[in-house]
């Protein structure tokens, strides 16, 4: 058969074509490679009719500058061929490289910073999975998709496999601009995960630090409002997953995976990158990056620009629709300690982590004073150790210290959502002032659209204040960006059983059950909307199954209090006041209200003002305090907080 069928003996096509550069003494493996990309649909330019003494002939070189794609067979033979080296020079300089290994062979120095498809074992004939990678990477390159070919076994592989020590550029020797991403018709092309990176490095106790760079590629990828960065939760689900790339962006529902490992040597950081086309389970980009570990900061930015870049290109966006990316610190010490303290507090395991969790934030802030990534966080831990753990006086006093925080991580990042959400929280959980909280969870939902976490904590918000259609479009928007995220579904819980969806609330508290069986409070917000259906025999179930006592006594006595059993429901409360004295003037007033002791009720609630009690941001939606609505003193409670 004429390999060189349809082009003519040396004549250059007019057409797109690529040019197939090896080593004469490779020629049968060189025809066999032709014969496949041509059965593909390529137009293949080789000069197996000239001989090897003339390969830089007129003919030859015309060929080779006016090729979309350059093929190099590299070979023991090709290694040593000056003819192929100049040929691979040419198209690795012109960005136009895929090479392929046809014997195992390495690339030469100079070549093996681009990965390369080894064809050796799997063969060279059509069929082939390397050669089926090959077209593919020579479709995109050649800025069209890949030719029409024998449909390929869907690739199988393990995600983690494909970026070793060594492993980088797979025929992107083309360019970020060189690869289109995007496929006709394809929904969300621009949704992306970024996977939990693996820590290579000897020492196993820096994990945190590669969860960290991973968790701070997602952060500053989610800060372009065009892009869809899946959540945290979610990705982090397929830690070590042995499933391929294609299972993987199917349970998310993504389209790209960034996935990456890292390792710390003797100062000097590796971080390898690759881009994966979800839909193909094909790498389309793949870098390393070998830098002093003062220098980390740096290969951030040029992973997230690149990542940028190529999916702003199909996006037909420029820099202009990105927001400035804030709240970084140059400080290799301080974003050390701030990442072993983001990995405490999500670990969310108790007292003595969100404490720990806070003392390494401090110390990020103490090595750079100017970190507002660092000063949020700190905002953020301060009030949830107020919240869940402080008693009245330290409460007001951590609350205080989180407000002050926040605002000074605003002031140095203005544009930073974590800073915004955290003033918000602050404000409104800790201070019981719903209107001055009111700018800062808007702030945070503008700057935040690519944060889970805030665009939940800013639907809650909204849910609270009545804005129900505000509260369904944000937490729809976190749903889809984290849909393994089980605090994300029991927000959506929470804000249905505001509006008084029941039926609804039982579904997201169960759907948020499915996705993590041991997550506290779940059971009884089931138990809560139950109540409110009056299948009361179910509810009181729920709430058995309740380990969160704040949930499950005042829900105990309060089934009672509907049954009638008053006895049952006065036990249930004494047990509260017990175990919960005055962090618990909030759920008094429930489980009293629904008792019929209205100004009992009243009274706990005034107390809870008081006090802080942060349970008073359900005030104006809470069910079972509808006894007291209309009465002056409710009213007064809720202009007081700024309900109305």
């Amino acid at each position: 058969m004429d390999a060189a069928k349809g082009i003519g003996e040396g004549r250059v096509p007019e057409a797109d074509f690529l040019f197939v550069s090896y080593s004469h003494a490779d020629a049968k493996a060189a025809a066999t490679v032709v014969q496949t990309l041509q059965s593909a649909g390529f137009t293949v330019w080789w000069d197996a009719l000239i001989p090897g003494g003339d390969r830089f002939g007129a003919t030859t070189n015309d060929a080779l500058e006016r090729a979309k794609a350059v093929v190099v067979l590299w070979s023991k033979a090709s290694v040593g061929s000056h003819w192929v080296h100049d040929e691979a020079t040419f198209a690795r300089d012109k960005r136009r490289l895929v090479p392929l290994s046809i014997d195992g062979s390495e690339p030469p120095l100079g070549f093996r910073q681009f990965q390369y498809i080894d064809v050796s074992k799997d063969g060279m004939k059509p069929g082939s999975p390397a050669m089926q990678r090959a077209i593919e990477s020579l479709g995109l390159l050649m800025e069209r998709g890949a030719p029409d070919a024998a449909p390929a076994a869907a690739p199988r592989f393990n995600r983690r496999a494909l970026i070793g020590a060594g492993a980088v550029v797979l025929a992107a020797a083309a360019g970020f601009g060189a690869w289109k991403l995007a496929r006709p018709g394809a929904a969300a092309s621009n949704s992306i995960a970024v996977l939990p990176f693996d820590n290579l490095g000897s020492d196993g106790g820096q994990g945190y630090f590669s969860d960290g760079l991973a968790a701070e590629l997602r952060s500053q990828l989610s800060r372009n409002p065009l892009l869809k960065v899946m959540g945290q939760t979610s990705s982090n689900e397929f830690r070590g997953d042995k499933d391929d790339a294609r299972a993987i962006a199917g349970k998310l529902g993504v389209n790209w995976l960034l996935d990456g490992n890292v390792r710390i040597s003797d100062g000097v950081v590796r971080v390898a990158i690759e881009l994966i086309d979800g839909e193909t389970g094909f790498t389309k980009w793949s870098d390393s990056f070998d830098r002093p570990l003062a220098n980390i900061f740096q290969v951030q930015q040029e992973i997230a620009q690149a990542v940028d870049r190529i999916l702003a290109v199909e996006m037909g966006a420029g820099d202009e629709t990105k927001l400035a990316r804030s709240g970084t610190t140059g400080s290799v010490a301080a974003f050390d300690a701030f990442l072993r303290g983001r990995d405490m507090f999500e670990s969310q395991r108790d007292e003595a982590s969100d404490r720990g969790a806070l003392a390494r934030f401090e110390e990020a802030i103490r090595l750079d004073p100017d970190y507002a990534g660092a000063r949020a966080a700190r905002a953020r831990t301060l009030a949830v150790i107020a919240n869940q753990y402080a008693q009245a006086d330290e409460r007001q006093r951590l609350y205080g210290q989180a407000v002050e925080e926040a605002r000074t991580a605003i002031r140095i990042a203005p544009e930073l959502a974590d800073g915004h959400v955290a003033l918000g929280y602050a404000l409104f959980y800790g201070q019981l002032n719903a209107k001055a909280a009111e700018e800062h969870y808007a702030r945070a939902a503008q700057f935040g659209q690519g944060s889970p976490d805030v665009l939940s904590r800013y639907a809650l918000y909204r849910a609270r204040r009545r804005q129900f259609d505000d509260a369904d479009a944000a937490i729809d928007r976190a749903a889809t960006l984290d849909p393994l995220n089980p605090s994300v579904f029991k927000a959506q819980g929470l804000i249905r059983y505001a509006r008084g969806d029941w039926e609804g609330a039982i579904e997201s508290a169960s759907h948020a059950l499915e996705i993590n069986p041991q997550r506290s409070s779940l059971h009884g917000d089931i138990g809560n909307a139950l109540v409110q259906l009056n299948r009361l025999d179910e509810a009181e179930a729920a709430f058995a199954k309740e380990k969160n006592g704040l949930l499950a006594l005042p829900g105990r006595a309060i089934v009672a209090a509907r049954r009638g059993d008053m006895a049952a429901s006065n036990a249930a409360l004494a047990q509260l006041l017990r175990d919960h004295g005055d962090n618990g003037f909030y759920q008094q007033a429930q489980v009293l209200a629904q008792q019929g002791r209205k100004a009992d009720a009243l009274d706990a609630l005034e107390k809870a003002h008081a006090a802080g009690d942060s349970g008073l941001v359900t005030l104006d939606v809470d069910p079972y305090l509808a006894p007291l609505r209309g009465d002056p003193r409710f009213g007064k409670l809720l202009a007081t907080i700024g309900f109305t």
